[in-house]
């Protein structure tokens, strides 16, 4: 199917039909369909709180996966989760012959009816970013639309319905999905290694971003990282003008004078050599002075004031599981972070590094069976910086384990780190080590942050008792 087709499918005025709904990429696309005027019914496999609202839209959202969920559907839209083999309506769609849409097709259809899309990509950084330039757009008073992929405290939800000519999505490469977009502004953050279960190696990688970066019309702007040389490689037989950024002279967009306090971080921005504004951070870490410039970028791109720009990252405190403070177990910060590849653990120990805690306890929770085998040394080495480390079993996600291979295996190539079957072994052997002066970090994009949310359960209790 191509996107033409999913047009036709919206504006036939049938009824269609949202696998997945309670997603988070699918969930904001059916308040979108919604106020568009489009008939869909959904389902999902699990209650929520995000179904709960649709379904207070008076969308008709089904709990579980049933073949006569599609009764009556002229088209299906599907998460990335539900394929064929492992989802009873999408293999019955495909059996009476209805047309099955990506989400990525959804959003892209959507998108063409914006003036400015701004996709942002990478494998590392998308939700920072994109809630970066989220509050840059929404103190400049455009009101964007807004997909991000995690939850942004100012919007209390990971998505937001705006009346601006602005579209704002956390654009991701696997199953090449950001290729259904049409950005008019395509953000580039890195380019690594990663979802080699779909991709073949890192040559691979680079032909799925510069496919994404050659989507963007000529009028538009490919911002990039001028100081990745993944990026820069990807994209140069584009042979085309890029908008970049980084700490590089050759950068069109810089930062100069920069400080890292710890707990945030200081810097000037110029902007093709002359001033643009001096940004305060409340987030640590270089990664996130990163972030920052291409948010940045992205928003003068769109002509958005400088003052606006400062304002709105002085403003940022954070995505949901992006460093996000959960609270304390006997005296010690928990912290929860999203990080499930080695170019994620090693910026988020750097910045736990320069915070001055006594000991740094991490309990991660390995993603994906072949990430973990892909780059098994790589987490190795940035797992043992740490000064204590528990494993809890690889999260699954989408794959079977048929590797053979465990967090047992990580464990036992770490001095001192500890195998653990359950989280509940995890949280109790915390709670007995856990003293003032620690930072306790859950990492991981499975459920670790439940361990973290248990010993911070009688946070308040510690608080009062200070």
């Amino acid at each position: 199917m191509i996107i033409s087709d999913f047009e036709t499918c919206i504006k036939s005025g049938k009824r269609g039909h949202l696998v997945g709904i309670g997603g988070v990429s699918m969930s904001p696309l059916a308040e979108v369909l919604l106020n568009m005027g489009v008939p869909f019914s959904g389902s999902d496999m699990n209650d929520s709180t995000v179904v709960r609202h649709l379904q207070s839209l008076g969308i008709d959202v089904k709990i579980g996966h049933k073949v006569e969920n599609i009764d009556g559907a002229a088209y299906v839209v599907r998460t990335a989760a539900a394929r064929d083999d492992n989802c009873v309506e999408i293999a019955a769609a495909r059996k009476a012959g209805i047309p099955i849409f990506e989400r990525a097709q959804a959003w892209g259809y959507i998108m063409r009816g914006y003036k400015n899309a701004v996709c942002v990509s990478g494998t590392h950084g998308k939700t920072t970013t994109t809630s970066m330039a989220t509050h840059i757009l929404m103190t400049a008073g455009t009101d964007p639309t807004v997909m991000i992929g995690g939850t942004l405290p100012m919007l209390n939800s990971g998505y937001h319905i705006g009346s601006g000519d602005v579209i704002v999505l956390e654009s991701c490469e696997y199953y090449n999905s950001f290729h259904s977009f049409f950005p008019t502004v395509a953000v580039i953050l890195n380019v690594d290694a990663d979802h080699l279960d779909f991709f073949k190696d890192l040559d691979a990688v680079k032909a799925s971003f510069r496919k994404f970066a050659s989507i963007v019309p000529a009028d538009g702007y490919i911002v990039c990282n001028n100081d990745d040389a993944n990026t820069m490689d990807a994209l140069k037989p584009l042979c085309r003008d890029l908008f970049t950024f980084g700490f590089g002279e050759g950068a069109r967009v810089r930062a100069v004078n920069t400080v890292l306090d710890g707990a945030g971080s200081e810097f000037d921005i110029m902007y093709d050599n002359a001033f643009f504004c001096h940004i305060v951070l409340t987030v640590p870490g270089m990664h996130n002075v990163y972030n920052a410039l291409a948010a940045t970028s992205a928003a003068i791109t769109l002509n958005v004031p400088a003052e606006a720009v400062a304002a709105g990252l002085a403003e940022f405190n954070g995505a949901g599981r992006r460093f996000e403070f959960k609270g304390y177990i006997n005296g010690a910060a928990i912290y929860d972070d999203y990080a499930h590849h080695p170019g994620e653990l090693r910026p988020l120990l750097d910045a736990v590094k320069t915070l001055a805690y006594s000991r740094i306890i991490l309990a991660f929770q390995p993603h994906t069976y072949s990430r973990t085998h892909a780059h098994f040394n790589a987490f190795v080495t940035e797992l043992r910086r740490a000064d204590l480390v528990f494993l809890a079993e690889i999260y699954a996600a989408r794959e079977q384990n048929t590797i053979g291979i465990s967090s047992k295996d990580l464990a036992e190539k770490i001095p001192g780190a500890v195998f653990c079957p359950t989280f509940e072994e995890i949280e109790s052997r915390i709670r007995n080590i856990a003293r003032k002066g620690d930072i306790i970090l859950t990492v991981g994009a499975g459920d670790i942050y439940k361990v973290g949310e248990k010993l911070a359960a009688n946070t308040a209790e510690e608080i009062k008792s200070k």
